[in-house]
């Protein structure tokens, strides 16, 4: 199919990429170096008026359309074969307003860009523990992090969103203007439009804090999990708690005969008063007999890089989550598992503020307190292995589908619509009703996918 680029170039102020022109084969890349697709048209969006002409354009020409924030949809969303991908990376730009504590934040900015901004003037808000990830995408899903059992979800610190909707439009959306929109955009991903701006309200953080990551070997993992089980429910809301269960990397803060032995790790990042955050961390800390212990004042931003070794790009990825009420010694032997020296168990302690938010407030539904576990396969290109990577995965996600109490939306891959059902819930009828009414023919279909009626009804024809 011939793609009639001239009639969208003179009013396009970013940049079109064909298949054969400078920059289209970086641009197009995505974070996972498993997905390898080759839009027809890459539209590098300049603005929020280029985004609603990508849009309109994708509609008059039946193009399928990908919309690319930071690039870190485990499915790789962002990038689609034969249509127009709508890249935002362009998008930058993060107004702080440190007296109202607010920032107005571009569609493609990255979570280090937008910590960069608001760190200048001690000012957090919820999300993104690698660097890299787009705000966008993150904060569509949900936004787990660091700062979530202080200060909730990045979904329950957003103020307003500037949306492009399907058919090329582009509207303010907040409490006031549309609410029920504005509970649909908070969890929903992107299936109501392309965000092309963000306005968040901001918290007192750092600029340092209290974290760091913690390992013991495999064989004492029961011992923390016993501990953690207890200590969790009960621990300050200043206490965020990540979870990193892998072989031991090669880093100088572990032993050298630990290197490539499996481990058991958490990230615990305190954003309270530190000389309270080192009383409350010392109990965990004594725990059995740690190989490797970091925890310390650090930058803030230094701690939303840390994992980012974990997810470099052009690492080919695959991954399944559970949202889990405990953390079932089951998981111990997956860790000694595993197949890739890259695959790890990732996840976070849930509870404290994101936990008092009403289930109904926002599309992203109710976050009990317990735990959120991915089990991530990782490795590199061009592995004879990777069958046996995501089978790995397969495997440990059915294992513990006994101890599941649902899955989070922000963390689904190819689990399909049964998937979207569990982690929607009894909201999916609500979402449903609106995508009937603001993309009744799903042009923003590559996600995880909340599927209008009318296609529902003709797939049952």
């Amino acid at each position: 199919m011939t793609i009639p680029v001239e009639k969208l170039r003179p009013r396009f102020r970013g940049a079109l990429l064909r298949p054969d022109d400078e920059g289209y084969a970086e641009t197009r890349r995505v974070w996972n170096g498993a997905v390898d697709r080759r839009p027809a048209l890459i539209a590098r969006c300049a603005g929020a008026a280029d985004v609603r002409l990508a849009v309109r354009f994708a509609r008059e020409h039946d193009l399928p359309v990908a919309v690319r924030g930071g690039g870190h949809s485990v499915q790789g969303y962002g990038v689609c074969d034969g249509g127009l991908m709508i890249d935002l990376s362009l998008l930058k730009g993060a107004a702080v307003d440190p007296a109202a504590r607010t920032v107005r934040a571009a569609g493609g900015l990255t979570w280090a860009e937008f910590d960069l901004a608001t760190q200048r003037h001690g000012l957090a808000v919820t999300g993104g523990s690698v660097s890299s990830t787009g705000v966008g995408g993150v904060t569509l899903g949900g936004g787990f992090g660091h700062l979530m059992r202080r200060h909730g979800l990045a979904v329950d610190n957003l103020r307003a969103a500037d949306l492009v909707t399907a058919d090329g439009s582009l509207r303010r959306v907040d409490a006031n203007t549309d609410p029920e929109l504005f509970w649909g955009l908070r969890g929903g991903g992107g299936n109501f439009g392309v965000v092309t701006a963000f306005e968040f309200g901001l918290h007192p953080v750092g600029p340092i804090v209290l974290g760091g990551p913690i390992f013991w070997p495999l064989e004492q993992a029961p011992k923390v999990l016993s501990f953690l089980r207890e200590f969790a429910p009960a621990a300050p809301d200043e206490l965020g708690i990540a979870i990193v269960a892998m072989l031991a990397p090669p880093m100088p803060f572990l032993p050298p005969e630990r290197y490539g032995t499996p481990v058991f790790g958490l990230l615990p990042v305190w954003c309270g008063e530190p000389a309270e955050g080192a009383r409350v961390l010392a109990p965990l800390r004594a725990v059995g007999t740690p190989i490797g212990d970091l925890i310390r004042p650090v930058p803030y931003r230094a701690i939303q890089s840390l994992l980012d070794l974990s997810a470099s790009p052009g690492t080919c990825s695959y991954w399944r989550s559970h949202r889990l009420t405990d953390l079932p010694d089951q998981i111990v032997p997956l860790i000694g598992s595993v197949t890739s020296p890259l695959s790890l168990l990732n996840g976070w302690v849930i509870g404290g503020a994101a936990s008092r938010v009403a289930p109904d407030a926002t599309a992203a539904g109710p976050r009990p307190p317990g735990f959120e576990l991915r089990l991530i396969a990782n490795w590199r290109p061009g592995d004879p292995d990777a069958d046996r990577h995501r089978d790995w995965v397969r495997r440990g996600w059915e294992s513990l589908r006994p101890y599941a109490s649902g899955q989070f939306a922000s963390f689904l891959s190819d689990e399909g619509t049964a998937g979207v059902r569990v982690a929607y819930g009894d909201r999916l009828a609500r979402l449903t009703a609106l995508k009937d009414r603001l993309d009744p023919d799903n042009v923003f279909r590559l996600n995880p996918n909340i599927t209008p009626t009318s296609a529902l009804e003709g797939a049952e024809r």
